[in-house]
């Protein structure tokens, strides 16, 4: 027993010298998407911000493929040392029920760090299109169902989700169009091969702002900020329907606590500077959350949770 306890003693102290010394070498942050986007800016400037106060190179190395999951697998097996994080998107929260032969466990593979941030989804046509409410829409396409479309970055997506929850509870058909990603969605919104597109409001705000693109709705349980004129889906008669996008941190599981406490430390400190909070909010409509690690855990398995459900109830496939 006394052995034991000896043992015990001295791990602990290994560890809270691990987390003084830590960083002693460069921090990777694995991005699972290319660069551009929102998960690779939000990257890359927590990467800048980080390196000063902790004495240390930070930097991005960008894994994308798969929805996410290949930048995401490389974390999930990177050593749990302190020196690999992910910074990853809502897709995190569905990959798991989408993706039959995912090379890691979303719920245990990765030691949660903290939820940056949230944004409600939004709903967009062409800033010339004849429709002005998402009821609009609907109506369209009871009149004439499938005839018409809107575009998702990518089956399994929010986007594609939060449609085929919108279909259900209001009983319409819209014939739904994937794309490899927000910026061949919205070149194909703004030339008229399809007459609209969901995606988070990071990626519809400028187009709306820009006069180029109209938002009928938007997804959060209240307006969102970068939005403040255009109505919840809520709001428009789909009682309880949200869809979020949200920028997590995690390390791979079995990191030492002292260094995760640390890295959040550090992280809530840079998220409270009034210049970060406000690009933040501009350029991605991000709502600051700046969670503890328990919290990230919790929401993350609300994620699993719902969008799983959904996407096994729906036969919903990647392909």
């Amino acid at each position: 027993m006394l052995r034991f306890a000896i043992a015990f003693t001295l791990s602990l102290a290994s560890l809270t010298v691990a987390a003084q010394e830590w960083p002693s070498k460069p921090v990777r942050f694995v991005v699972p998407f290319p660069p551009g986007g929102s998960v690779d800016p939000l990257g890359r400037l927590l990467a800048a911000k980080l390196a000063e106060p902790l004495k240390q190179q930070f930097f991005v190395e960008n894994r994308p493929g798969a929805g996410g999951s290949i930048g995401t697998a490389v974390v999930a097996k990177a050593p749990p040392d302190g020196y690999t994080f992910l910074v990853c998107f809502d897709s995190h929260g569905v990959n798991q029920a989408l993706i039959s032969n995912l090379p890691y466990d979303t719920a245990k593979d990765f030691a949660p760090v903290m939820l940056v941030g949230t944004a409600p989804y939004a709903i967009a046509t062409k800033a010339d299109a004849k429709w002005k409410t998402f009821g609009d829409v609907v109506a369209a396409s009871k009149a004439k169902p499938e005839t018409v479309t809107i575009g998702s970055i990518g089956n399994g997506t929010l986007g594609h989700l939060l449609l085929v929850q919108a279909m259900q509870m209001q009983n319409f058909k819209i014939t739904h169009v994937p794309f490899p990603g927000g910026g061949p969605m919205n070149i194909n919104i703004l030339g008229g091969q399809i007459d609209m597109g969901a995606g988070s409001v990071a990626l519809l705000t400028p187009q709306v702002k820009g006069g180029k693109m109209r938002a009928i709705a938007t997804a959060g349980e209240r307006r969102a900020t970068s939005m403040p004129d255009v109505p919840t889906m809520i709001e428009q008669g789909f009682p309880g329907l949200t869809a979020y996008a949200w920028w997590g941190i995690y390390a791979p599981a079995g990191t030492p606590k002292p260094i995760i406490d640390r890295m959040h430390a550090e992280m809530a400190k840079v998220l409270a500077q009034p210049d970060v909070r406000k690009n933040l909010a501009e350029t991605l409509g991000m709502d600051l959350v700046v969670s503890t690690p328990d919290e990230l855990q919790k929401w993350t398995l609300e994620q699993l949770a719902r969008w799983g459900k959904v996407v096994k109830d729906n036969n919903i496939k990647t392909d």
